[in-house]
């Protein structure tokens, strides 16, 4: 049973690097982390970028919120708290 347990720690860890190791480190493809943190495109490399989709506006709806805390109350940091 240990060694089933050993087994599968070990295959989590082995998809969970694999996973991390492809994402570029956050930039994207075609994309690298640059000295400052920033994303910088890769010169010399062909990027092939989807075209970009252009979504209509939808009407903006504005309905009132009922009052979620009573009154002499606020609502902060997840709770209703007293003045």
């Amino acid at each position: 049973m240990k060694y089933l347990f050993a087994a599968v720690m070990l295959a989590s860890a082995v998809v969970g690097f694999s996973e991390a190791a492809s994402a570029a480190g956050g930039c994207g493809p075609g994309w690298y982390r640059g000295p400052y943190g920033g994303c910088r495109p890769m010169r010399g490399a062909v990027v092939v970028r989807p075209a970009p989709v252009v979504v209509a506006p939808a009407p903006v709806v504005v309905v009132p919120r009922a009052r979620a805390c009573p009154y002499g109350f606020r609502w902060y940091a997840g709770r209703c708290r007293p003045f």
